[in-house]
């Protein structure tokens, strides 16, 4: 035995003995703590080290495949990596919960308490984030070699907390006590240029001269598929500066200014998404964006060619995916670095660069594609701008050769009609060889909205891949009681192949089996009725319906409907309180963007109208209102295995898809939801009759747009949605300030964009069927129970599957072998 294997037997885990030996290691030689005096800070550094250890001998061996294989390799470049807390689902990724539970109760250690101080990653704030990190653990599953590429936010999005019902935002400081899952990487380091000026030689070649340079320093966090065979990589960017104190200011006593390049690098990985009504929100936003697009196409570049010579042969050992429009740039540096650094030819550059690179388009409002005004894209960018106007060029030569009749101003990169502009959108759709929706709905609206035009240019290009959630974490992880009752049932084929899950479907017509999946939720539902009574001190009862809304706050998801809702059912119950109502507790999450002003004022409303109906004795337990602060993927963890109803309301035909529908289902949850995102294939796979749909369809809000909504007629027209709004805006909730939602009340009569009134009639006809449907125990269970059983095809390695067989071009194993590999 060598020596390397001596230590790698050592580091192993085969039972608590194990696990009790390498913490105590870990607690003294790495954290630096007499076992007698650590606190539990140190207990879950030295377990996550462990952990960790377990990992690496996988990771290389990962790797070392690759690179032996010659294998094609996916980047994933997002802006958001939701990953959450990542030690309990590598542990039960392991199959090591039992002797880590068993060591640390040995060692007098409280694992739950453990699991709950390892702080949440604050690396995104929604559906994008969490799908990415979602697409990161099935392509661990899958086997593809793959890195997720983002940034290293030193403080988030933020930590949300509510005062006096507002919203307020404080620095989430998740790296203070560090990130024992990373490892820092000193020796891969990028410059990352940005402004100056762009010159021509004598042989007339450009020339990019910036005005300043910083560096893009990379943390590597392994990322652990399923039983753990394979881990692939999430690299994340840090801002540093190329010097990072200016001497002779210091020695001036210019202590500031000294320290000013330093601050202006260390900024653009401090804050995700910082607000950009402002013109430097704006350029810290371009910067952000550019920076980690650079310094991942850098990384992947000097990769591929550290074992391949020829690099026009790039696209064939790598698949770039563009998460969004926020990478859009990779277009034009992926380009700069082809010509600029490789010596490739311009139109060589751009067939590399359109057959390496695939776009996913996560929404279909022409605002969130993001588009950068000329003035400040040249002034951050400007060889980048020089080499968009070339695209531009070749890309509206196409546009006349097809002969069609198009607005060739509409399909332009380069907007020179609205204000001079360059669309990032548009960008990302010419410079990729696929284009895909996140739902089938999506798919074809982006055809018929958003990208008519271009798709009419490119026909082939776009598809639609609907998303998918990982059952590792979303159910056997986050949900032990069903899990358990699952795998009891029908073994645990269906954690590495969720479709597997089906089997559970005749068990609906078991009413022992009923009474067991109860009993599961009740359990999760006791368990959250703790957290809210230690969170926001508001006493629920776990045999009311728990009614759930959790996602960010934004108009078109319309958690304002949900509160009208709610003040509806309000006066209902308190016109009439011996009616024979169905218990009800509404539980809200999400957190508003700092410059987003009406969502902001709707979170407020929601704690308005809580505070009243809380308070109510009327009322009592007949209803009850919940925001749950600074939602996260902990508190996800929490709400989703507890929740009977999902709210799922958006505007029909601007949510994408979501996966919060999916999450809520698996763990079965009926829907409440217009048929817009993924809530269309959900009512497919589950079937009407087990889903509750209402309101206008992608359809009618389109004619609408068309032929004009009027509000205000709808309003006078329905008495109860006139009393809620009259209520809202008269002070009732806010008698303190009695104009505060005057604004909501207006915005609903004069320009409701988001159909809140024209659906609320239907909204409210079904959450009264919804009532009643609850109160029939055994029938409601027999749905959720086939919600469980039939959304099994939303599985984020269904959805890797369909990238890598119609994007990247990758192979990836049956489901049979991933379930007999660890076997």
């Amino acid at each position: 035995m060598n020596a390397a294997t001596a230590v790698t037997l050592s580091r192993r885990i085969e039972d608590a003995e194990d696990v009790k030996r390498l913490i105590i290691e870990k607690l003294k030689y790495a954290v630096g703590k007499d076992p007698e005096h650590s606190v539990r800070q140190d207990w879950s550094a030295a377990l996550i080290l462990a952990v960790r250890d377990q990992l690496v001998d996988h990771w290389m061996a990962s790797t070392r495949r690759a690179y032996e294989q010659d294998q094609k390799r996916v980047y994933y470049l997002s802006m958001e990596f939701l990953i959450g807390r990542l030690l309990k689902d590598t542990i039960i990724n392991l199959g090591l919960e039992a002797p880590v539970r068993e060591a640390l109760t040995e060692l007098g250690a409280d694992y739950d308490e453990i699991l709950r101080s390892e702080p949440d990653a604050a690396l995104g704030n929604g559906g994008l984030g969490r799908l990415a990190a979602c697409f990161l653990d099935s392509m661990s599953t899958l086997g593809i070699p793959a890195h997720g590429y983002g940034i290293r936010y030193e403080n988030g999005l933020f930590r949300q907390s509510v005062r006096d019902g507002w919203q307020a935002e404080e620095p989430e400081d998740w790296l203070v006590t560090g990130h024992n899952w990373e490892f820092e990487r000193p020796e891969v380091v990028y410059n990352i240029p940005f402004g100056g000026d762009v010159i021509t030689t004598q042989e007339g070649k450009p020339i990019w001269q910036p005005a300043e340079v910083m560096l893009a320093a990379a943390y590597d966090t392994p990322i652990a598929g399923w039983r753990g065979r394979h881990v692939n990589t999430l690299r994340l960017w840090a801002g540093k500066p190329a010097k990072r104190v200016d001497l002779d200011r210091f020695n001036r006593g210019e202590y500031l200014s000294a320290m000013e390049a330093a601050v202006r690098a260390e900024t653009v990985s401090r804050i995700l998404y910082p607000d950009d009504t402002t013109e430097e929100g704006k350029n810290l936003r371009l910067r952000q964006e550019f920076f980690f697009t650079s310094a991942s196409l850098q990384d992947l570049l000097r990769r591929y060619l550290s074992s391949h010579d020829d690099i026009t042969k790039l696209p064939e050992k790598v698949a770039i995916q563009l998460n969004d429009t926020h990478p859009a740039i990779a277009v034009a540096e992926l380009m700069r670095l082809l010509v600029d650094a490789h010596g490739l030819s311009m139109d060589v550059a751009f067939q590399i660069t359109r057959n390496t690179l695939s776009y996913t388009n996560h929404t279909l409002m022409p605002e969130a594609l993001e588009r950068w005004s000329l003035q400040l894209f040249g002034s951050v960018l400007p060889r980048h701008l020089d080499i968009i106007r070339w695209i531009d060029e070749q890309h509206l030569r196409t546009a006349a050769a097809a002969k069609r009749t198009l607005d060739l101003e509409r399909v332009r990169i380069v907007d020179h009609s609205n204000g001079h502009g360059v669309r990032m959108g548009h960008l990302a759709f010419v410079g990729s060889h696929r284009v895909n929706g996140v739902s089938a709905l999506h798919a074809d609206l982006m055809k018929q909205t958003v990208f008519h035009d271009l798709d009419s240019l490119y026909p082939s290009r776009i598809l639609g891949v609907t998303n998918g959630v990982t059952p590792r974490r979303w159910l056997h992880s986050c949900n032990k009681p069903l899990s358990d009752l699952l795998i009891e049932t029908i073994g645990e084929d269906w954690i590495g192949d969720l479709e597997a899950i089906e089997a559970v479907a005749p068990y609906a017509e078991d009413a022992a089996f009923r009474e067991r999946f109860r009993a599961a939720k009740h359990e999760n539902k006791c368990r959250l009725v703790a957290e809210i009574q230690s969170r926001v001190g508001i006493h629920v009862s776990p045999d009311a319906m728990f009614d759930v809304q959790i996602k960010r706050m934004h108009e078109y998801k319309r958690q304002l409907l949900n509160i009208m809702e709610a003040v509806a059912q309000y006066f209902a119950i308190r016109n009439d309180p011996a009616a024979d109502w169905t218990p009800r507790v509404k539980i809200f999450g999400g957190k508003a963007a700092p410059g987003y002003e009406m969502a902001k004022l709707i979170i407020k409303l929601i704690n308005d109208v809580a505070r009243a109906v809380n308070s109510d004795p009327v009322v009592g337990d007949r209803l009850k209102i919940v925001f749950l602060p600074n939602y996260n993927v902990s508190t996800a963890e929490r709400i989703i295995p507890a929740a009977d109803l999902s709210e799922q309301i958006s505007t029909a035909g601007m949510e994408a898809s979501g996966t919060g529908n999916m999450k809520l289902a698996l763990n079965g949850a009926l829907t409440i939801g217009t048929l817009d995102g993924a809530n269309v294939e959900i009512c497919d796979r589950v079937g009407r009759e087990n889903i509750h749909i209402f309101g206008l369809t992608a359809e009618d809000v389109a004619n609408y747009r068309i032929s004009g909504y009027d509000s205000r007629a709808v309003i006078e027209g329905n008495e109860t949605l006139k009393t809620v709004l009259d209520a809202i805006g008269s002070g009732v909730f806010s008698p303190e300030d009695p104009n505060r939602f005057r604004a909501i009340v207006d915005r609903l009569s004069y320009d409701d964009y988001f159909f809140v009134t024209a659906d609320f009639a239907a909204y409210l006809e079904e959450q009264r069927k919804v009532d009643r449907a609850f109160m029939d125990t055994e029938d409601w269970t027999r749905r959720t129970i086939l919600n469980t059983a039939r959304v099994g095809w939303f599985s984020a390695d269904r959805a890797i599957r369909d990238y890598a067989r119609e994007i990247w071009n990758v192979e990836t194993p049956s489901a049979d072998e991933i379930n007999k590999g660890g076997k």
